[in-house]
């Protein structure tokens, strides 16, 4: 056989054409606004819906500190609580799928909902899900150093670690320190999870092209995906005030708003 022959031209295979990656455009405050707006609009299309991820987001939550609680863990239930937030781009893929239905005007169902989490790019999102669990550990480990730095091996106990904290300067310090790496890893988070989720979902990318996209839309808008990002601290903020109450209508909001930024800050696809 020629060396000719051997080549795809000679030998009639044609190669298919690599997609394009996906190309961030620049957005504005109000466009972040609108896209808050409409995911509240997403809310009220499919509140039955929507609401369920909220319930099963918060009973998550419950659980985590019930468990804290009964096991004489209160010194690690505030970063347990506060990194929670974390993981909430993964489990928020079902809201995706919901905006992208009211989009598109197809029927909101159950069995469409779960079957998103099994479809096509179904392996990428899996990858996403041990890339955030780990964002969640290292920030755990992180706390319990910060804790043990300052107050050693005590345990302090769950219904008396805010009085404790907040009734001293080095409980004052402590918190300012925590909270102060704890932001920095969770902007880091935020980055890298910004869309990168909705565009694994929509597209089927694999993980680190979404990732690289997503930190791109934050580097080309640092003021929107900075105000986006203060949202999200904020209303998570309110939540967690709430014992996660509130997360019943604050996570499926996120999540709708979420997939409206991604569609204003990602160019469609050609």
């Amino acid at each position: 056989m020629s060396e000719d022959a051997a080549t795809p031209a000679a030998s009639g295979a044609v190669e298919a054409p690599q997609p394009k990656p996906p190309q961030v455009v620049s957005i504005t405050v109000s466009d972040v606004l609108r896209a808050l707006a409409e995911g509240l609009r997403d809310m009220q299309r499919a509140p039955a819906k929507s609401l369920a991820f909220g319930l099963l987001y918060a009973a998550f939550g419950w659980l985590i500190l019930f468990l804290m609680i009964r096991m004489e863990w209160g010194s690690y239930a505030y970063p347990f609580a506060t990194g929670f937030a974390l993981v909430a781009p993964i489990a928020a893929v079902g809201l995706y799928d919901i905006s992208r239905r009211l989009e598109k005007g197809q029927p909101v169902t159950w069995r469409g909902l779960f079957s998103c989490l099994f479809g096509p790019g179904s392996s990428q999102v899996r990858i996403m899900t041990v890339v955030s669990t780990f964002a969640y550990i290292i920030w755990l480990d992180i706390a319990a150093a910060i804790y043990v730095a300052f107050w050693g091996m005590q345990n302090i106990r769950f219904e008396n670690f805010f009085t404790n904290v907040l009734m001293s300067v080095r409980g004052i310090l402590f918190l300012v320190i925590g909270n102060g790496i704890g932001a920095a890893l969770a902007v880091t988070v935020f980055s890298i999870m910004a869309v990168s989720l909705p565009i694994i979902y929509d597209r089927q990318v694999d993980f680190v092209t979404a990732m690289i996209t997503s930190v791109k839309a934050v580097l080309k808008n640092p003021k929107p995906m900075l105000l986006w990002c203060a949202i999200i601290g904020f209303l998570l903020f309110l939540s967690l005030v709430s014992l996660f109450a509130g997360l019943i209508v604050v996570f499926p909001l996120l999540g709708h708003t979420t997939w409206h930024i991604y569609r204003k800050v990602v160019a469609p696809a050609a």
